[in-house]
């Protein structure tokens, strides 16, 4: 450090600032808390975190809507990778059934091409 210069001076843009607790929690009305939106009261329904829709106070934490929305995110993922699982299955269920019956995408392209040379051969006389 040069000399003459005030530690603290020179040191200031390294520290950061004391924010004051209150008005961290406080929203910008002055009330602490967060006023959900009613997507966000549905979420905290659906995810158990009050029972019914007259429960829910006027202002809830953040952290709670968060947390809702989380736990919102994990069961929809479970439900998607749920309904890919049975997606899979029926599909091989239905591929099996269509070889016992002899339909495989070569026959059915097979028949088709078949299908437009006799419509192309018959229009051009």
């Amino acid at each position: 450090m040069t000399e003459g210069v005030d530690p603290k001076i020179s040191r200031r843009l390294c520290v950061k600032p004391q924010q004051d607790l209150q008005t961290k929690s406080r929203s910008a009305s002055g009330v602490p808390g967060y006023r959900p939106t009613p997507w966000e009261r549905k979420f905290l329904l659906w995810a158990g975190h009050y029972k019914k829709p007259e429960d829910i106070p006027d202002t809830v934490s953040l952290e709670a809507v968060r947390a809702a929305q989380s736990t919102l995110r994990v069961r929809f993922s479970y439900v998607m990778i749920a309904l890919t699982i049975v997606g899979c299955i029926t599909m091989v269920i239905s591929g099996k059934q269509a070889a016992k019956r002899q339909e495989t995408l070569i026959n059915i392209n097979l028949e088709k091409k078949a299908k437009l040379r006799e419509e192309g051969a018959s229009a051009k006389p």
